[in-house]
């Protein structure tokens, strides 16, 4: 005799979300399970494709459906009921913002190699160049075209190795032109650049930002919902002061914080192996203490990062002696873009009767 949807998905509570440590159906993971002709048709609040946890918990679904005599057919779907925004760009599933309190803490490489690994991944990535008087996300992704416009005037945004990109960088006619403009003029391109881009269906947005907490930042919390930010750091005092700056902003503006990510984090000298803290050590570890917010991951300098004059993401660089590092960094911020979108479906589920599943199941 087959197995009920009911006893299904009895199943199903045994298995437990590995970040949040709940089963899945209290969560309100589960949306609908069915069963038709030895299939298993379960739909799932999952928002973070090709995330480590969110594919090993798939796998450990699929487990549990062969166990039962099943074949698996598992789709995500998450909407307004969960939490999420339909309205403000409708087909871009995340929006990630990576920040710095400081420049020149390596932010823009750190935000190019983040869209570029996760594209790496299989998902389908944009990557928005905010930084409008220092657009430096050509340098790393060089575009294979122009910038397309549509009939009603939205720009098309060309590609880098499948990363779709669009920066103030392309909008000058010499690469060296500056961008003299005033904050009227700021707000309007970051408008633009906000509204009247046509993306397609992307699976994350990363938007780099300029360095600090000025009108860029604050025009991007309050136009979009952002997923979550990451936040890049070098480990002198100096840096982290405004690295502290910068997560209670994101605070005050109830934006989850992914994480830090420390750049330059240590030298690695090249003859006899040992490890040098250049710019002091543990100093973003004091911030992850403080903030109660994740280390994703410490890069060390490295020709290769950030280099002057390098073009492509390390993260694509088989040859690179940190294409690890930066792979494991990168799997890091999609767990945890994972976990804070199942935070917020269980947020919302709870006390929700329109967002349990069907009343058969519940018998």
């Amino acid at each position: 005799m087959s197995i009920t949807e009911h006893e299904l998905q009895i199943k199903l509570e045994g298995i437990e979300d590995p970040d949040i440590g709940e089963d899945i159906v209290s969560l309100g993971l589960v949306n609908d399970v069915r069963i038709e002709d030895e299939t298993a048709r379960i739909d799932l609040a999952f928002n973070a494709p090709y995330a480590p946890s969110e594919m090993k918990l798939g796998n450990r679904i699929r487990e549990v459906c062969d166990e039962a005599g099943l074949q698996a057919d598992l789709r995500a779907h998450v909407g307004e009921e969960h939490g999420f925004d339909d309205e403000v760009l409708p087909r871009v599933r995340n929006v990630i913002a990576v920040a710095s309190g400081k420049g020149g803490v390596g932010k823009t490489t750190v935000a190019a190699n983040i869209a570029s690994g996760l594209e790496k991944r299989g998902a389908m990535v944009g990557l928005l160049d905010a930084d409008i008087h220092g657009p430096n996300i050509p340098r790393i992704l060089p575009v294979e075209s122009e910038p397309g416009v549509t009939p009603n005037e939205d720009i098309v945004p060309p590609r880098s190795d499948g990363v779709r990109v669009i920066s103030m960088g392309m909008m000058t006619e010499q690469e060296d032109d500056p961008a003299i403009l005033r904050g009227p003029m700021v707000n309007k391109f970051m408008l633009k650049f906000l509204e009247g881009v046509e993306w397609g269906r992307l699976d994350y947005l990363i938007v780099d930002l300029p360095p600090g907490t000025g009108d860029a930042t604050l025009n991007l919390l309050q136009s979009m919902p952002v997923t979550g930010a990451v936040v890049v750091t070098t480990p002198q005092e100096m840096a982290l002061d405004d690295t502290r700056k910068g997560i209670q902003m994101f605070n005050k503006h109830d934006t989850p914080v992914l994480g830090v990510v420390e750049n330059m984090s240590s030298f690695i000298c090249p003859s006899c192996g040992d490890q040098h803290g250049l710019f002091g050590t543990e100093g973003a570890k004091t911030i992850v203490d403080k903030y109660d917010v994740p280390l994703l991951g410490q890069i060390p300098i490295h020709p290769d990062f950030g280099a002057e004059g390098s073009e492509g993401a390390i993260v694509k660089d088989d040859e690179s002696e940190v294409q690890e590092t930066v792979e494991n960094l990168v799997a890091e911020v999609a767990d945890r873009i994972g976990e804070t979108n199942r935070r917020t479906v269980a947020d919302n589920v709870e006390g929700g009767p329109e967002n349990q599943l069907p009343t058969e199941l519940e018998d």
